[in-house]
Formats: C-alpha cells, structure tokens, sequence
C-alpha cells in the first residue's frame, strides 16, 4: 500500500464511519474502483481505532461521567439507579453479540462477506430499513392531521432488553454495506428512540467493539499488503476527519432526515450490480491482497 492509497482511505473512513452508508463497504469500493488490492478486514478495524478516538473525545464529558459512575457503583448500592451506572452496564450488554458473533464468523468476515454483490445487496436493504425507520419516526414527531405527535423515547428510557436490541443490530454490520450507525440508529427509531438519542447510543455503543476488534487485529497490521506506516497514517487521518464529521452529523439529524442517506445506499447498490453484471468489476475485485 502507498502513502496516496492509506490518505485516500484513511480519508474515505473518517468521512462515512460515523454516517449510515457503511464505511467498510466504502473502503472495499474504493480500492475495487480504483484497481488497489483489497485492504482488508485487518486494516478497517485497525483505522476504526481513529475513529473511535474521535467519539471518544467528543463524547468525552459523557464517557467520563458514564465510567466514574459504573465503576463507584460497584461498592455503592446507591449509585446503582443512577442513568450513567445503568448506562455503563447497557454498553456492555449491548457489546456482547458483536464480541461473540465476530469471533465465529471471523474467516467469513475476511472472505465471502467482501464479495461485491453481497455489499450491493446490504446496502439496498439497509436502506430501505433505514427509510422506513425514519419515516416512522417522522411521522411520530409530526403525528397528523387526525392523530397528535407522539413523544418518543430518550437514553432514559434505555432497557437492557432495548440494549441487547441494539447489539444485536450493530452485529449485523460485521456485514460490510450494512453500516454500524446505520444499523443501530434503524433498530432505535425503530423502538421508538428519538434520533438523536439512536445516534448518541450508537456511538457510545461502538466504542469497546471497535477498540477491541482493531486491538485484535494488530497483529496483522504489518503482514502481507498493509504495512505499519500507512495504516498508522490512514488512522491519523481517520481520526481528524471523523472528529469532523460526529460534529456536522449530531447537528444535522437534529432537524433532519435521514432519506438523503437512504437514496445515495440504494443508488450505490443499484449502480454497484450494473458495474458487476455488465463486467466493469469483478465480485472479488481486489481481493488478491496478502
């Protein structure tokens, strides 16, 4: 890999981790387009370290209270019915079936789960689930001529049942084209979650299973095509652009909607199939890398 490719990529994930259109699947894409050799599961999860660097100083004040208080509630009983004790411990239930499920299908996450299709297909239906979501939610917040506004459900209200949903829904972003945020933000508007506190969870959500995975995958950092060099400096990057983007992202689902998101997943789908039926790419462009 070259210095250009690890920007580029680098690049490429600070702007889409954060954003439900699949960062994974946008890594994969631009080295398929661009004829580079597959980066990687190594290297997506070790960029995702940048990434999450970047929550983890946004979302710093939060994150800090949330672990001071889990962490004394461990020997004060009554610290243990404050939000950010119980907030503590649904981070963790909610970590839990991506833990499991990523060390089961580790080979397919490397393998047949890179296929072109595959990431084209994810990408359609997740959009379409992420639209339905948002519509709902729309739909809650502006009720109707006959039907009145209906309040929907802040961290707060947050259950180890809704936690465990939640998890499960991140798992299935182990699938490049489904998007982590994608994934856990449809599963929290789809529970009833406002969506900035769909966004807020999911961030929060993701920091031990992206930690963990990219600390995982270390050692496989200076093994075949990716060399140390350029995936230290395409996580340097990941991480000064993605700090940029959590800022832009939490104000813009403030007061808007997620279909922009939604139309460019199913046009890429779509234009993805075209490029591989017509020939343009091959289902396994790229993945020749070591």
């Amino acid at each position: 890999m070259t210095w250009f490719e690890s920007f580029v990529l680098g690049l490429v994930q600070g702007l889409t981790e954060f954003l439900p259109i699949s960062s994974s699947a946008h890594l994969r894409l631009t080295a398929a387009f661009a004829d580079w050799k597959d980066p990687g599961a190594a290297f997506t999860a070790i960029t995702q370290i940048g990434t999450e660097a970047a929550v983890i100083i946004y979302f710093r004040k939060d994150i800090a209270r949330i672990i001071s208080t889990w962490a004394r509630s461990l020997f004060n009983r009554e610290l243990r019915h404050d939000h950010d004790a119980q907030m503590g411990w649904l981070v963790i239930v909610g970590s839990i079936p991506i833990g499991v499920l990523g060390l089961v299908l580790k080979d397919a996450i490397e393998g047949p789960f890179r296929d072109l299709r595959l990431i084209a297909t994810t990408l359609i239906v997740m959009g379409v689930v992420l639209g339905i979501a948002d519509r709902l939610a729309a739909r809650d917040e502006a009720g109707g001529r006959h039907r009145a506004a209906k309040q929907r459900k802040d961290l707060a209200d947050l259950s180890v049942k809704d936690g465990l949903l939640y998890g499960v829904c991140q798992a299935m972003a182990l699938i490049p084209g489904v998007s982590r945020s994608g994934a856990t933000i449809s599963g929290g508007l789809l529970m009833g979650y406002t969506r900035e506190s769909a966004a807020r969870y999911s961030f929060l959500l993701a920091i031990p299973a992206v930690l963990a995975s990219g600390v995982f995958e270390l050692k496989d950092a200076g093994e075949g095509h990716t060399a140390w060099g350029p995936t230290l400096f395409a996580t340097v990057i990941a991480f000064v652009v993605g700090y940029a983007v959590i800022a832009w992202f939490m104000k813009f689902i403030s007061n808007k909607s997620f279909m922009p998101f939604v139309i460019y997943r199913i046009l890429l789908g779509i234009a993805l199939f075209a490029l591989v039926g017509a020939g343009v790419l091959a289902p396994h462009a790229g993945e020749t890398a070591g």
